[in-house]
């Protein structure tokens, strides 16, 4: 290797694009192709100096003493390859990555993180691609070749680096400039965390578990070993190095804050983006979703909710290409499992240590280093310190966290000092329990040799700490410490939360314009809850607790429907594990006949305020069932508590379609509110019964039921309720054709939200005018004076449904006025929207308008696939009028593609349809619905035309859309 470069140098690194690929196609003639290729390719390399390093496959690696020339060899050789006809007709790809470093130059060549750095670089791009580090590009920005620029592709993710890469691409003229996505760790399909501490001492277990889960009879992998050993890193570090391997992504999953077996399933979907299926459990929708998946799922701790394993393994059984790994303190002991126990950190033999070098290469060693170095930069490992770090190391077992929390503390103590300590702490605190594994015991000690550090205020007030789930904010702590019967005063708490900070066992995360969040670590946070029960305190902490919380809901209420609502959402959001762990305390005392009377009332009030956060973010199925353990176990409830929450319980059933029980659990709290004289709470049951017979296509049961419902809230004068039920009805009349009554009752909708100040309503009333405007074919101008003024609002509100909805809209008052791409494009914007947020019925309607969009544009093929997608969500939801209005639309668009007799068919059923629930067709619709109607009669006939009307007349929806088949 004498003849290579030495010092700085550019690395280059060359792979094939689908050489596999291209094996199959030519067969034994690939031999031939390769040599032509890489002849083609070490002409270059000769032509500009460089030295191939090494070979493998059809890659190479290549040294250049200057960085201009490694660029220039890069344009050479992709214009070669460009221009190039290889036999066959083959085209060969070839993707490259360029690094400016300073390896270190051995007897095998070079190593080092500048090498990786290189390769890494390569294996984000694509074939026909150039990518260059920052290092390179300042080298060569100015002497770039003559038809060559730069692209600044931003900051990435490569794997096994710890720092983000800033990107370049070369961009050569007459070739290829536009590519996918780089396949780094930030290109989806993943959402692995970044680490921000370097991997350390798992080289041969990281090499163990990558070569287990390649084996095709490994599909289920549990990493155990205690609490603080290091699973999870090990199993992110597994995951980043082999996301290449599967097509449809890496997922992590972080189970620390799920106790709830029931809860690991729903988790793992809204990880994935998988919606709920209405009317079909969670588990059997995400089998559906996943049955074709290439994916592997990171599930981290599982230790808590380990009675959930069947379902996991359901879950494999279904999907023959999922993997999953697992890090636990208990093995699943199911079928599929393989168990990988994770030993402790490597450690030296205190009795014969090595010299330093070989002393920082133990891995318990190297993280105290790294640890220390990190509270005190100064650090450094000595012939004085040696030992004392090396039976430090011993003491602790070699466990990553406890050896972190002793290493956090080099700020106060030398390694001598902190060594004396330790052994103090270990000889008081030896004979656990027998039953509690040997390392748990270790790391137990750990963890109280810390907590002993700590003075009385500041141990009681971590006892406290550890009841919250998911962290917290100091007003929490506050409401939780200081106002609860054994409080402290409020300065001690302040005092003690930032010695805790200093001391590493809480830890503080800050985001713009948010309060700071406390956090304590899962397993340091077990231990308190351990000391919590030991010191008697634990019932009166999860009753202090589940008071906050219910507070925090109670004042949040209000909130969620005024100006206010995206700042309260994103709190209650925040402290989402915080109200599940006070539900499941609420739910759980109040079990059996002995349960508290004043316990049960705080599950029902929890329920009754959450109502509308499980709502407006989707939470449907987990309040749903909250609410349903609290309405049973509610004997001796005050009525007007237990009737609030079957409001609530039926608005959750109405948003997953279960009308059936949503109109059982409705007229219950109906006549509870009636024995109770409750005007107000009469007017609300009445609302949602008219929102169950709208979800049926009873429009007309509807419409008297909020009449009624509005009749009473403005009885009791509830302003802010009246309007409510203005803009419902007048939503309900829209449908219903009678757009000056649905006008009237918006305008006084309108006025009355500018009377009271509340910009989401009146934002309400103004988009609704609009598209009152569009439906109606009224003034297009006024239409979009109203919109834009509703959008405004609905940004500066952060309401994302609604923005979702005035794109749509928007885009369809664009296209009554002829300017289809602006229609499509703020369509797509919406349809985008709806599906980030998992609202089905908005993606029915936004599906339905892109279809008449491309219609119009001529593509009815696409319309057609359109209109279909949008039927099948709009006929699960179980909405009549919205399926009715689908029928329509695609049978204009079958008929266009000679689909006569079916378009008729088609036509028919949605007559009947609308007949039924008395919605007809809007005016804005009549004039296209004719047109197509008419052109298909004079088509196929006025009689065949006729019969297949009224055939369709007789049959459903779905009896109708099958009818394809005769078609065909």
């Amino acid at each position: 290797m004498h003849h290579l470069p030495r010092g700085t140098i550019t690395l280059l690194f060359t792979d094939m694009e689908g050489s596999t690929r291209l094996l199959q196609q030519v067969g034994e003639r690939y031999t031939d192709l390769l040599e032509e290729y890489r002849q083609l390719l070490r002409t270059a390399f000769q032509q500009w100096n460089g030295n191939v390093v090494d070979t493998q496959g059809d890659g190479f690696f290549v040294a250049f003493a200057r960085a201009t020339d490694a660029v220039s060899v890069a344009v050479a050789a992709q214009r070669a390859l460009a221009s190039r006809i290889f036999s066959e007709g083959v085209v060969v790809r070839v993707r490259m990555g360029l690094h400016t470093g300073e390896p270190t130059l051995s007897s095998e060549g070079y190593i080092g993180l500048d090498v990786h750095h290189a390769a890494r670089i390569m294996s984000a791009g694509h074939g026909g691609q150039v990518l260059l580090s920052q290092t390179t590009r300042d080298l060569v920005e100015h002497a770039l070749p003559e038809g060559v620029s730069l692209r600044d592709l931003g900051a990435h993710r490569l794997k096994d680096l710890q720092q983000e890469s800033h990107l370049y691409q070369l961009v050569i003229a007459d070739l290829p400039a536009d590519f996918p996505p780089l396949n780094t760790l930030d290109t989806p399909p993943n959402n692995l965390p970044a680490q921000l501490t370097p991997f350390i001492g798992r080289e041969q277990e990281l090499t163990a578990v990558g070569q287990l889960l390649r084996r095709e009879d490994v599909r289920l992998l549990t990493l155990t070993g205690p609490g603080g050993v290091g699973k999870t890193r090990l199993a992110l570090q597994v995951a980043a190095r082999l996301s290449d391997r599967f097509a449809d992504g890496v997922f992590f999953v972080n189970l620390a804050p799920v106790r709830d077996p029931a809860l690991v399933v729903p988790t793992i979907a809204e990880i994935l983006d998988i919606p709920e299926g209405r009317g079909q459990p969670v588990l059997e929708h995400m089998k559906q979703e996943l049955q074709h998946k290439h994916m592997l799922l990171l599930l981290d701790n599982f230790e808590q909710v380990v009675s959930a394993d069947v379902q996991i393994v359901d879950v494999l059984a279904a999907c023959p290409h999922l993997k999953i790994l697992v890090t636990s303190r208990e093995v699943l002991h199911v079928h599929a499992e393989h168990e990988f126990p994770l030993p402790p950190l490597a450690l030296p033999d205190p009795g014969h240590l090595p010299d330093l070098a070989a002393l920082s290469d133990y891995g318990a060693v190297a993280l105290f280093l790294q640890r220390a170095q990190a509270t005190k930069p100064d650090f450094q490992l000595t012939q004085a310190t040696a030992r004392a770090i090396a039976e430090i190391c011993v003491r602790l077992d070699g466990l990553p966290l406890a050896i972190e929390l002793a290493a956090a503390r080099m700020k106060l103590f030398p390694p001598q000092a902190l060594l004396a300590r330790l052994d103090q702490r270990l000889a008081v605190l030896t004979g656990t329990s027998r039953d509690v594994p040997a390392r748990q015991q270790t790391l137990r000690n750990t963890i109280a040799w810390s907590y002993n550090l700590l003075d009385a205020v500041e141990q009681r007030l971590f006892r406290r700490l550890s009841v919250f789930v998911g962290g917290c904010t100091l007003e929490a702590v506050e409401a939780v410490c200081v106002d609860a019967p054994d409080g402290y005063e409020a300065g001690q708490v302040w005092e003690s939360v930032a010695s805790l900070l200093d001391k590493s066992l809480l830890q503080q995360t800050e985001q713009e314009g948010q309060e700071p969040r406390l956090l304590m670590l899962e397993t340091i946070r077990e231990y308190g809850l351990e000391q919590m029960l030991v010191n008697g305190e634990m019932e009166a902490a999860r009753k202090a607790h589940a008071a906050y919380y219910l507070r925090l809901s109670e004042e949040a209420e209000p909130e969620l429907v005024g100006p206010r609502q995206a700042m309260w959402l994103e709190r209650l959001e925040q402290e989402h594990e915080n109200l599940r762990a006070a539900m499941h305390w609420s739910t759980s005392q109040a079990e059996g006949e002995s349960g508290d009377g004043r316990t049960r009332e705080v599950a029902l009030r929890l329920g009754g305020a959450l109502r509308q956060f499980w709502y407006m973010r989707s939470y449907f199925s987990e309040g749903r069932d909250f609410l349903e353990q609290a309405l049973a176990r509610s004997d001796g409830v005050a009525a007007s508590v237990r009737a609030k929450a079957l409001v609530a319980a039926t608005r959750l059933h109405v948003s997953l379609g279960y009308l059936d029980r949503a109109e059982t659990l409705c007229e219950e709290g109906l006549a509870l509110y009636r024995e109770l004289f409750d005007t107000a709470g009469i007017a609300s049951s009445l609302h949602l019964l008219a929102a169950i017979a709208w979800g049926r296509g009873n429009l007309t049961l509807a419409r008297s039921h909020e009449e009624e419902s509005l009749a009473l809230f403005k009885e009791v004068g509830d302003k802010r309720a009246v309007a409510s039920a203005l803009v419902y009805l007048g939503n309900l009349v829209i449908d219903q054709g009678e757009y000056t009554r649905a006008r009237h009752l918006l305008e006084d909708h309108m006025e009355m939200n500018r009377e009271l100040g509340d910009t989401t309503s009146l934002a309400d009333s103004l988009f609704d005018l609009a598209r009152l405007c569009y439906v109606s074919q009224g003034d297009l101008t006024q239409a979009h004076t109203w919109l834009e003024e509703s959008f405004a609002l609905y940004r500066e509100l952060g309401d994302k449904e609604s923005i979702a909805y005035s794109l749509q809209l928007s885009g369809l008052l664009a296209l009554g006025e002829g300017e289809t791409a602006l229609a499509y494009s703020r369509v797509e914007q919406a349809v985008a929207l709806f599906k980030e947020m998992r609202h089905r019925y908005g993606m029915t309607v936004s599906l339905y308008a892109l279809a008449q969009i491309v219609a119009i544009g001529g593509d009815n093929a696409r319309s057609q696939s359109l209109y279909e997608e949008g039927l099948a969500m709009a006929r699960k939801e179980g909405n009549r009028q919205t399926v009715a209005f689908g029928l329509e639309g695609l049978a204009r668009v079958v008929a266009v593609q000679g689909g006569v007799s079916w378009a008729a068919r088609l036509w028919g059923a949605a007559e009947t349809l609308r007949e039924t629930i008395g919605a007809p067709i809007a005016p804005r619709e009549r004039p296209a619905y004719e047109s197509g109607v008419t052109a298909a009669r004079a088509q196929l006939g006025e009689q065949p035309f006729a019969t297949a009307w009224a055939e369709g007349r007789l049959m459903t929806a779905e009896q109708a859309l099958a009818t394809r088949e005769v078609e065909q």
